[in-house]
């Protein structure tokens, strides 16, 4: 409870601007009915964009041209190229298919923002920071499997099936919980 200052306007805690009460959490069931039915609304979009502009766009555009870039930067003896859905270089280069752009993990995020109850600023901002997290996470999983596969062939199939996916997913659940729970941690 804030204490009143001598003109009876409260005194807040740091970082508390508001002084109405918490909003109690959804019940567990309309959370999972809203997380369930937001993740497969946006997993069903993305079906019916296979093959269209939408993929290329993903695809190509927003995950294959950055990582090239990246790859460019960072070791241009390499010579990556982007090519469609393909970083091409000599020695190797990788796909990137439906699936490999790191949507699925972004719909998840939709899906649990979307599933709690939050302030609008504090759900838009937690949002727009954990898409670019996953943006960022996405683009060194892709840098990853690239080295390993010119570099280690045989790490490869390890880190692109099982390693690099559930760190992707505890990474993004991490930071989930830290937003929900930010007010408790400080």
């Amino acid at each position: 409870m804030p204490l009143l200052a001598h003109n009876d306007v409260p005194y807040l805690p740091d970082g508390l601007c508001d002084t109405s009460p918490p909003q109690a959490p959804y019940p567990l069931w309309l959370s999972l009915a809203i997380f369930l039915s937001v993740f497969t609304v946006l997993q069903w979009a993305w079906s019916e964009s296979r093959d269209t502009w939408v993929e290329r766009l993903v695809i190509h555009e927003a995950t294959v041209k950055p990582a090239a870039a990246l790859i460019q930067i960072l070791t241009p003896e390499v010579n990556a190229k982007p090519v469609a859905a393909s970083i091409k270089a000599p020695g190797g280069g990788i796909n990137i298919l439906n699936g490999c752009e790191g949507v699925e993990v972004m719909f998840l995020l939709i899906a649990a923002f979307a599933g709690v109850r939050l302030g609008w600023q504090r759900r838009l901002i937690g949002l727009a920071i954990g898409l670019a997290l996953i943006f960022a996470l996405n683009q060194a999983r892709i840098l990853a499997l690239f080295y390993a596969f010119r570099n280690e062939r045989s790490l490869f199939d390890l880190l692109h099936t099982t390693i690099l996916p559930a760190v992707l997913i505890a990474a993004v659940a991490l930071y989930f919980y830290v937003v929900l729970h930010r007010s408790r941690l400080a």
